[in-house]
């Protein structure tokens, strides 16, 4: 069964399985790239991309994916499933993880999950809340309501029936609200009640989740090096392209980086404006990136700097990994004189374009959030 064709409310039933696997992550263009490419060479693994945007064929040089040589050198799984007209719930991202992990497992790979989507990486290690279906009748009649006497006597039923998810919503967010009321209709629990148990964190000796943290002047300037070399790239050109081929989904056209350029291409900013207002979206979702991350227990910080290369990387990641502190376990490759140093953020590469993505039937495996409150969401995404 492809991604698209899993039922939208459909959810693994144990995420214990996932919690064996290794997990990269950190900010946008924080080199995750070419450190899992020797993580995985090292560990025998295959990488299961965890990027809510990396999902959508055609939409290469804005989010950065591998390069059609760097999924040769390593299966990667989760990439151009989708076309950019299509939305994919977490739970359908859960779902289709499953599934190429125990493909993975069952020829004796290890699964790598590598990108930067925090919700997906909170997923794959909590699970996700299933609450009750949707009871449309009672949504309606909530709708009525707020519609008739506003959204405050609505947010007044839910701080007598849920203080605690009350208190952290706006009393504005009618859509969230009704849920929560639905939730608690439908449960006689609170939602806050229900959702506990996704706020516990996995012991860290629990499970291998890595975070590569950059000094945030230096992540602001591989940031800015990042945006020109896409724009460098041809970015406008596969945006106009991707118009040209399809009618962009909510997700996909919310985008950062081609949320701008669409605007640019209607003649709302010039060229140098645009490339600008990237710079500057790119570096406020880094930074959501990373008030996420440090948020979640689970994840160890790997300091990073421009002078190591993605081996020496590698190599301190599993020294310091539960059971694989035996650093001999590297091998040749880790040491290297060739390995790529981490200090250029701009270099793409053989990045493809869009018609390039058309060419990767053929590439390895599958081929991969939605927005709760200010998690940074699949319209986020400006790759790795």
């Amino acid at each position: 069964m492809s991604p698209e064709q899993l039922p939208a409310g459909e959810v693994p039933g144990d995420v214990a399985a996932f919690r064996a696997c290794w997990f990269l992550t950190g900010p946008t263009a924080g080199g995750k790239t070419e450190v899992a490419l020797e993580l995985a060479e090292q560990l025998g693994a295959e990488i299961v991309s965890m990027d809510s945007m990396a999902l959508y064929r055609g939409m290469d040089i804005g989010t950065a994916k591998p390069t059609v040589a760097q999924r040769r050198r390593v299966p990667h799984h989760l990439i151009d499933v989708l076309d950019p007209d299509q939305e994919f719930s977490v739970a359908q991202y859960l779902a289709a993880a499953a599934e190429v992990v125990a493909d993975i497992r069952r020829r004796g790979r290890l699964p790598l999950f590598v990108g930067g989507t925090p919700l997906y990486l909170k997923a794959l290690l909590r699970g996700i809340f299933r609450g009750p279906p949707p009871d449309w009748a009672f949504r309606s009649q909530m709708s009525e309501l707020a519609a008739r006497e506003g959204p405050a006597a609505l947010y007044r039923r839910l701080q007598a029936a849920d203080p605690a998810t009350a208190a952290r919503l706006h009393p504005h967010d009618v859509r969230r609200v009704i849920r929560a009321l639905e939730v608690y209709a439908k449960t006689g629990l609170s939602l806050a009640e229900l959702q506990r148990h996704f706020a516990q964190a996995v012991p860290r000796a629990q499970c291998r989740v890595y975070v590569l943290e950059w000094p945030p002047t230096v992540l602001r300037s591989r940031i800015q090096r990042r945006v020109d070399a896409m724009f460098a790239a041809g970015l406008v050109e596969e945006t106009r392209q991707l118009v040209a081929r399809w009618t962009l989904g909510r997700t996909a056209r919310q985008a950062v980086g081609y949320r701008e350029v669409l605007e640019h291409l209607r003649g709302v900013r010039d060229l140098a404006e645009t490339i600008a207002l990237v710079k500057t979206r790119t570096a406020q979702f880094a930074k959501r990136q990373r008030t996420w991350f440090r948020s979640l227990a689970e994840c160890r910080p790997v300091a990073m700097d421009a002078l190591q290369s993605a081996a020496d990387v590698a190599r301190r990641i599993l020294a310091d990994a539960p059971g694989f502190g035996d650093v001999e376990r590297l091998g040749d490759a880790a040491g290297r004189r060739d390995a790529p140093v981490l200090g250029d953020a701009a270099t793409l590469g053989d990045a493809p374009g869009l018609g390039g993505a058309a060419r990767r039937g053929n590439a390895p495996g599958l081929g991969g959030a939605a927005r709760r409150g200010d998690a940074p969401g699949p319209g986020d995404a400006p790759g790795h």
